[in-house]
């Protein structure tokens, strides 16, 4: 907690020596700081709560790891055991019943899932703040990208470093 607060007050320092060079990079750097940290940490926040209620409902299934996933796409050398009855001794309806039963569609509890996460106030507030900083810099003419674009990228570097801190990732 002390290295977030003096990250956070160490960057400050340095946003609000800005305002020596000029009111309009202060308000850029200012503005587009703590837009992108508010989107990242909020993200973040958001995505283990997401995580979290779906460990907690027994939702969460786990997957192979990546390098068995490229090296055998088909489950072709799964160590579980196989069917070796004779052909007539399968059932092939429930086999089949149950190879589509594995097979994920698009359905809406599938949609309702995907946007419950993304319609979450944590994520959506950040957002509409950063779009109404960039609007309000933009109707006061005081909007300058060289200031602002970078500006965003330590705000996006600094959340990532909190987030980390309190693990949110």
């Amino acid at each position: 907690m002390k290295r977030v607060i003096s990250l956070l007050v160490g960057v400050e320092i340095v946003i609000f020596a800005s305002y020596f060079i000029s009111g309009v990079a202060f308000a850029n750097i200012q503005v587009a700081f703590l837009s992108a940290f508010f989107v990242i940490v909020g993200a973040s926040y958001a995505y283990k709560k997401m995580v979290g209620a779906k460990i907690e409902r027994g939702e969460y299934e786990e997957q192979r790891d990546l390098l068995d996933t490229i090296e055998d796409r088909y489950e072709l050398y799964d160590e579980s055991e196989i069917n070796d009855a004779p052909a007539e001794e399968l059932n092939l309806k429930e086999i089949v019943k149950e190879e589509k039963a594995k097979i994920k569609t698009f359905s809406l509890s599938s949609m309702k899932h995907g946007t419950k996460g993304s319609l979450s106030p944590y994520r959506l507030v950040p957002y509409v703040l950063l779009i109404l900083g960039f609007i309000a810099l933009e109707n006061n003419h005081i909007l300058s990208l060289w200031y602002y674009l970078p500006s965003l990228f330590v705000g996006i570097v600094v959340g990532a470093m909190v987030a980390k801190e309190f693990n949110l990732k």
